[in-house]
Parts: structure tokens; sequence; C-alpha cells
């Protein structure tokens, strides 16, 4: 079964960027001009009058000194000394401004393009006035030169006293002709109409006259800035065009980079249907993910690399349903937890869209069920954008509540990120627990959810509090030896959203949060110390300033440098369990008109880590999926310590652990 192909060609994303951004890069821009201005010293000024010297002298040697042919033909016409004047002056503005608006308003998709190419073709220049000042003809004195702007007084150039002071040192290369010359080249990429073109070409002819005739230039610098618009407009070229596609967001590429150390970076569930009646087939399941899933924009799509120095683009390509969704038959009563294991390790393959549903037929408490799996890489989707993919093969459709209020404003977002910066630079990392491997092992454990929620509002605390505190006194029952190597802690990521769920929501938007846990004294001990050491989860900042890191800072940085940063942070040395509390739907779901018994998250493991475990409230239970690797930590004694504090929490009186008979309660 073979969903329809969609083929297009992207240069990049119709979506404007944010006005104000790019007023303030412009700003900056403009900035970084008047820095290179206000260099000076002794010699610059007589370096630049002997670079201007060297230059007439090379022209005059190869013939091309046609600068004071062309002054002494303009300089006795006042009339045409004045429109020339005008026109060196603010054409080459106009034009530029005039392009970049119509482009901003008509061409949207090609705004980044035009943008990246005029920014760069000015850094080069201005790279060479810093480097090589050279001054214009007009100011080598006995060479015989009119300076016609400064005679002229014209208004917003030389000898006008408001910015008489202006840089008169960078004569190489004339952004005049530059300028003019971009608009030209960017014009003829949009293929616009030939007389609009040869207007364009004969505005940049006029230009390379006047900056001669004026004075303000050399032939050889009207050549020089040629290199820097095809420089620019390369760079463009090799950011925005090829190949086809639309580029990876840096914060989804991040799992792409982690993924490289060998551990595999899906995200999912799996769904365990009623036993009653006949269980569905694998056409079943095809002709439903066909139907609901694979039309989904990136359940359509690959990945495609380019080149290790920028990210992948997602291509559109035919979807095989077949080759997405299989069948497996799992013997034992452990089959289903193994089946899940070995799908959970497994990298997704690069050659097709990043998803799998897998139909199980296997034991679930003594009686043969079908299982329905769902795993999708994390470069598609977090754990909320998984859970909204996954509620479309159930009946009826889910709507998750919008929240009732809106974020910070942006003056208090800035301030918010600046100090969660700063926060968590003083985080600190995480004692190596081991090696670890790439196998994968994985548990349920499943507790109405009313009685937890009543539990925790019983201590004071959130449910997030409560499940990270059981958690860890899990894994430090099961595994005192690991714990020990911890020296006295558990580093918890904590993946908190920072976006509101959307039925097409795509793309990774949470922040993770490190909480460090102690792992000593009773288990009320330890949940009052998990809510005190959990307020940084309520405050934005570290929220927020972990988000600009993944969407701003990976995205400014060169791709191999995102690259170590990814498989730096995200593994042993900063982290040593994940902890992931989902919402999930009240009601009662049905697939292919069968109840779920229940549902369980599965999350990828960060590399060398032992154990992340995914929380998710779905239909009256709170179900829990446990991943781990195997060579580190046990998931089945994992998941029955912690089914049994569960237990033993809804049974004991509200603020007590009553240990179940045969039960030690530990204490450290």
């Amino acid at each position: 079964m073979v969903v329809g192909e969609r083929v297009r060609r992207r240069t990049t994303s119709g979506a404007r960027p944010a006005l104000a951004g790019q007023i303030a890069l412009g700003l900056c821009l403009f900035g970084v001009y008047l820095i290179v201005d206000a260099v000076a010293g002794a010699g610059r000024r007589g370096a630049a009058l002997a670079h201007g010297r060297a230059i007439l002298d090379l022209e005059r040697h190869l013939h091309l000194d046609i600068e004071r042919t062309l002054n002494s033909w303009l300089a006795p016409h006042p009339l045409l000394s004045t429109l020339a004047n005008y026109e060196y002056a603010y054409t080459y503005v106009v034009s530029a401004l005039a392009l970049l608006t119509w482009v901003w308003v008509r061409r949207p998709e090609e705004w980044r393009f035009a943008r990246d190419s005029f920014v760069f073709l000015n850094l080069l220049a201005f790279t060479t006035f810093l480097l090589f000042p050279t001054a214009p003809p007009r100011m080598l004195s006995g060479a015989g030169f009119v300076d016609t702007v400064s005679r002229g007084h014209t208004v917003g150039s030389w000898g006008w006293g408001m910015i008489d002071t202006a840089n008169q040192l960078a004569a190489m290369p004339s952004l005049h002709i530059g300028w003019a010359l971009w608009v030209s080249f960017v014009l003829a990429r949009f293929t616009v109409g030939m007389r609009v073109q040869a207007v364009s070409a004969l505005h940049v002819l006029l230009t390379l006259f006047v900056v001669m005739a004026t004075a303000n230039h050399y032939l050889l610098d009207a050549l020089a800035v040629v290199p820097a618009i095809m420089v620019g407009m390369s760079y463009a070229r090799w950011r925005y065009d090829a190949p086809a596609g639309e580029v990876v967001a840096s914060p989804d590429a991040f799992f792409l980079h982690v993924e490289a150390t060998g551990a595999a970076q899906h995200v999912g569930g799996v769904a365990v249907l009623d036993s009653g009646g006949e269980p569905p087939g694998l056409d079943d399941v095809r002709r439903l993910v066909a139907e609901r899933l694979a039309p989904l924009p990136r359940f359509g799509q690959r990945v495609q690399a380019t080149s290790r120095w920028r990210r992948p683009r997602w291509v559109d390509v035919s979807v095989d349903v077949g080759r997405h969704v299989v069948e497996h038959h799992a013997d034992g009563p452990d089959g289903l937890r193994q089946t899940v294991a070995q799908l959970a390790q497994e990298p997704l393959p690069r050659d097709r869209p990043l998803w799998r549903v897998a139909l199980v037929h296997a034991e679930v408490d003594g009686v043969q069920a079908a299982s329905v799996v769902l795993l999708v890489h994390h470069v598609i989707a977090d754990g909320i954008s998984s859970i909204l993919s996954a509620t479309r093969l159930f009946d009826p459709v889910v709507t998750f509540p919008a929240p009732s209020r809106s974020g910070p404003g942006p003056l208090q977002r800035a301030v918010a990120v600046t100090a969660g910066l700063a926060q968590l630079a003083t985080d600190g990392g995480a004692r190596s627990l081991g090696p670890g491997s790439e196998s994968r092992d994985f548990a349920v454990v499943s507790v109405p959810f009313d009685r937890v929620r009543r539990a925790a509002r019983a201590r004071g605390v959130r449910l997030t509090e409560l499940v990270i505190a059981l958690t860890v006194d899990a894994v430090r029952t099961v595994a005192p030896a690991l714990v020990e190597r911890a020296g006295g802690s558990l580093k918890v990521s904590v993946p908190l959203m920072v976006r509101a769920p959307v039925a097409d929501a795509t793309g990774n938007a949470t922040a993770a949060i490190i909480v460090d846990v102690p792992t000593t004294g009773t288990l009320e001990d330890l949940v009052g110390e998990v809510a005190r050491r959990s307020g940084r989860l309520r405050r934005p900042t570290r929220a927020l300033a972990s988000r600009f890191v993944m969407a701003t800072g990976l995205r400014l940085l060169p791709e191999p440098a995102a690259a170590w940063f990814a498989r730096t942070v995200y593994g042993a040395r900063f982290l040593h369990v994940v902890v992931s509390n989902l919402p999930g739907p009240t009601e009662q779901l049905t697939m292919m008109g069968r109840r779920t018994a229940g549902v369980y998250p599965i999350l990828p493991l960060a590399p060398a880590t032992p154990m992340s475990m995914g929380a998710m409230s779905w239909s009256g239970q709170l179900g829990i999926g446990l991943v781990t690797d195997p060579s580190m930590l046990d998931a089945p004694a994992v998941a029955g310590a912690l089914r049994d504090r569960f237990e033993a929490l809804a049974d004991g009186e509200p603020g007590s652990f009553t240990p179940r008979e045969g039960q030690e309660q530990p204490s450290a």
C-alpha cells in the first residue's frame, strides 16, 4: 500500500521571520560599519592614500585609467554634476531597499536568501575597508580630480555638514556598484520581466559612470566588488538551495546527532487492546495507518543528509505503508516486553520516513492479546507530539485544552533567558555510571490515576514530584551499587513542554530541567526533598534558556559544532535518568472498535544512561513505560519495585508510606 507521492522544491521556509529581528540585524550590520569607520590610527590615512595611488598607477599600466577623462568631462557641467552627485548619493540605497521590501512582501520564501547574500556581501566589503583602506581619486592631491560632490554641497553626502565626517577611506570595493549589481543578480534569480532587468542593468551602468566621473571610485573598485557579490550569492545558494527540501530545525537535528553515538532515538508508545473478540489483522492496521497517520507531513518525508557542514533536509517521498507497518508473534509471558525492547533498540532506517508501527500478538496477563506499537524518531516529534500523532489512531478524536494564559512578552522573555542561562551554567555535571550498551529492556506499570493524584495531594506535592521520588527510590532499592557510583544523588532530567498542544504539532518544543535527587533517607523524606528541589520546574527561566539554546544557539553553530554539543550535553556527563510525565486523554478510547486495556509511553535512552521513564494518564490509569539499558539496570525489577511503592502509597494513610508484607523500607 503506497500513499501518494508529493514532490516539491523549496528554497527557504515561506514563513517570514519576525520583522523586529530583521530590523535588529540591519542595525547590527550598520553598527559593524560604524566600528570599522571608527578604527583610526596615525598611519591609516597615509596607507589609504598610498593604496589609492597604487591602484591608479596599476590602472595606468593596464591602460584602464578612465576616471580622469570622465571627471574632466563632467566637472564643467553644473546641472549634470548635480544630477550625478544625487545619483551617487541615493539610487544605490533606494534600489537595494526597494528590492528587499519587494522580496519581503511578495516573495517571502526567498527572503532569507536575499537577506543572507546581501549581509555577506557587506561583511566582505567591511572587512576589506578594515584591512585595505583606500582613498578615492578625489582625495589624491596633485592627481587633477575635481570633487563634484563636495563642491555641489550634495545633501546626504560629502560636503554636507551632518555626515561630513563619514568614512571616506572605503573606496575598495565599491558598495555603490555592489548594491546596484546585487539587485540585478537577485532579479535574475527571480526571472522577472525583461523590462525590469533592463532598467536594473541601465542603473548599474549609470552608477558605474557616476562613481568614476564624480571621482569617488576607480574602475578596479567596481570590478573588485563582483567576487564579493558572487561569494555572497554562493553562500546563500549553499545554505538554502541545493538540495530540495526544508531544513531540519536545530532542536530536531539535535537527536540525529545524538543517535550517531549508537543510542536509538525514537519515542512512542504501546497500546494493549482488549483481548475479547477477534484480534485485528495486519491489513486492518495498515488501512488505519494509511488513512490517518501516513498523510501527516513528516510521516511522508525522509531525512536527506547534504554534507557534514550543514543540517539535513526534509524531502517528500512516497510512503509504502507495508514497509512501515509490520507484525510480530511473540511467545511466552515476556513476549510483548521483549518485542518492544527489541523495537526500542533498533535504529529506524534512514532511507524512508522515520516511523514504524508494529502489530504484536503476545500474552498479556495470561491471555493472548493484540498490541499496537508506534515508534517515531525524535527528529519528528517530542513526547507530546508523538502522543498527538498516536491519538489519530483512536476514536473518538482527542483534543487537548489550550493554556488559559499567554506566555511572557519579548522583554520578559529576554530577561528570563538571560537569568536561565546563568542558572544552567551553574548546574554542574553528573558522575559516570559506566560505559553502558546499545541494548534495551522494557517493562510497564499501571496504577489508578486518581489514587496517585490523591497520594500526591495528601503530601502537598505535585504528581510529577511524587513520580520522581518513587522512581529514584525503586532504582536505589534494585541497584544500590549503581546509586553508589552516582555519588549519593541521581541527576534526573525532566522534560517540560514549552508550547501549547495542537493537533498538527511536529518537532521538538520541550526543554529539559535537571533535578539533583538525593538517594539517602526514608521514602517520605525523599518525597519532600524532591518537592523542595523541584522548584526550578515551576520557574520558567531554565526552561526558556534551554529552549533558546536549542532553537537559536544551535542554529548559529556550524553543524559539526552542533553535533559535538548534542553528544556532550545529552548523556552521562550531565544526567542519569529521564522522567517524563505526559498528559493523556481522560475519556475511554477505542482502536479499530476495540477498547484499550493499557497504554504505555516508550522513551529513548540518552547515551550511557541507565533508564528513561515515561508516565502518561490514559482513560483513568497512569501507564508507566520503563526503558533501561540491561547492562546497567533491570527493567522488570525496577517495574516491580515501583509497582510496590505505588500500591503502598495508595494503601497507606496520607503522608505515610506503608511497606507491603515482606518488604523493608529502604533507608539508603
